[in-house]
């Protein structure tokens, strides 16, 4: 700590040698300007390894302990090799369509291997951190989207098939949203005068919806799992859940705070909705569940503070902390009459309500987005109005018509993706395997043997 401490202050000290007058201001003003830099940083980099967290062990032990324990491993190991599959296509080419200037829905290829990629800053994205601080945080996002699918597909759907299909689908879906959405003359950019302005602080359309609604393509494409739902299909382990969970909360401060791009005002602000948010989520969850069926379960306080996760997503950096109550007890009670209600009047296996949680939750947040987002809290335009509490009603439209974008381009998008894998190498594992458990007949594994 005194190291650090030292070396925020090095440039500080330095100035006592320098002469006095505009020389000195001008090397004092470098020196703030440098000491703000490393702190926003280091922000950067914690948020990045907390959004890294998320993914692994967060949602890997989220979704791992919901699943049967014959498919165990098949389920953490969706979430692991994303993190390394993930991150080379990011490397390689997802930053450049994501963040390469292009046009207005996808980027060019000038970042492709991350050339020019380098320490000094991209000041069309963050001016204060190195150009790589930025694609290493943005990179932890294109892993954790395509993981929150695997909900839906778990316990049925083919490892090679699942490998590939997270390939097209990062290329057809996920880079060209997140260059819409985030990047430079992005066509639902509000901070780049994108035709249709929507406001996304963290992921709402470009991670939750497109997710989500991936995953009920994926359900109904693949059909139900086995004996399902006439046979009773429980989670093997919600220790592992619990644990999963809180991690994702822990997590999600990296996700949403981090996306301020800086130690500033704003990252606080984000940080305190994001805890109230997960919060209200998981008193709303359980208060429609001990209603309904006269006692609160673990499960169902998890699920509800993911929910709450999910919708204050996209409003964390513009809305204030009643508010972001309001969103996620919403959410709570929302998502809840998806899953218990709406999915078996439907009738598709969702397997880890991933549709439910996130396609739903980051829909309704990204309109309630357009509701309470403030100049209060984020003046970033630099106009007299921001969402409807600012006299700005027209803005829920603009939220619902790009979520609305959002969902045809997922569905679309994943639906023509199914095709493609199902006629190359089959997307559902034979009745046999299925029955015998992803663990063995994909992995050639057991998650628990247990012997004397």
């Amino acid at each position: 700590m005194r190291r650090v401490a030292y070396s925020l202050l090095a440039p500080f000290v330095a100035l006592a040698q320098q002469p006095a007058g505009e020389d000195r201001i001008a090397a004092l003003e470098q020196a703030a300007a440098a000491a703000q830099g490393s702190a926003d940083n280091a922000w950067m980099l914690a948020s990045t390894a907390l959004v890294l967290l998320m993914t692994g062990p967060g949602l890997a032990l989220f979704y791992g302990g919901l699943v049967r324990k014959k498919n165990v491993l098949s389920t953490l190991m969706h979430s692991f090799v994303l993190m390394a599959l993930a991150s080379v296509m990011w490397a390689v080419i997802g930053y450049s369509l994501a963040f390469g200037d292009g046009n207005m829905f996808v980027g060019d290829l000038r970042f492709a291997f991350l050339d020019g990629v380098g320490m000094e800053p991209n000041g069309d994205y963050a001016g204060t951190i190195p150009h790589l601080t930025f694609m290493a945080f943005q990179m932890m996002f294109a892993i954790i989207t395509p993981a929150l699918i695997s909900g839906a597909f778990a316990e049925r759907m083919k490892f090679s098939a699942m490998v590939l299909f997270t390939i097209l689908w990062l290329l057809i879906v996920y880079f060209p949203m997140a260059h819409m959405v985030w990047g430079k003359g992005g066509f639902m950019n509000a901070f780049g005068d994108g035709p249709l302005p929507c406001f996304d602080f963290a992921g709402g359309t470009v991670v939750h919806i497109t997710s989500g609604v991936s995953a009920l393509i994926c359900a109904i494409y693949l059909g139900k799992r086995h004996g399902y739902p006439h046979e009773p299909i429980k989670p093997h382990n919600l220790v592992f859940s619990f644990t999963g969970a809180c991690l994702l909360w822990f997590g999600w401060f990296g996700f949403n705070a981090g996306s301020a791009l800086g130690a500033s005002g704003l990252a606080a602000s984000a940080f305190v909705a994001t805890h109230l948010g997960a919060a209200a989520g998981a008193l709303g969850w359980l208060l429609a569940e001990w209603m309904r069926s006269g006692k609160p379960s673990c499960l169902g306080g998890i699920s509800g503070a993911v929910a709450g996760l999910v919708a204050i997503t996209p409003a964390s950096g513009f809305v204030k902390p009643m508010p972001s109550i309001l969103i996620g007890f919403a959410a709570g009670l929302v998502c809840y009459f998806m899953v218990v209600a709406v999915k078996h009047k439907l009738g598709y296996d969702d397997a880890l309500d991933a549709f439910g949680v996130h396609g739903v939750g980051g829909t309704l947040g990204a309109i309630l987005t357009g509701v309470f987002a403030t100049k209060a809290v984020n003046d970033g335009l630099g106009t007299a109005a921001l969402g409807m509490v600012d006299g700005n009603g027209f803005q829920v439209v603009n939220q619902t018509l790009g979520a609305l974008f959002a969902w045809i381009l997922a569905a679309a998008g994943t639906w023509v993706i199914l095709k493609i894998c199902d006629v190359l190498i089959g997307v559902r594992v034979p009745a046999d395997d299925e029955i015998q458990g992803l663990d063995l007949s994909q992995h050639g594994e057991e998650g628990y043997i247990l012997e004397s």
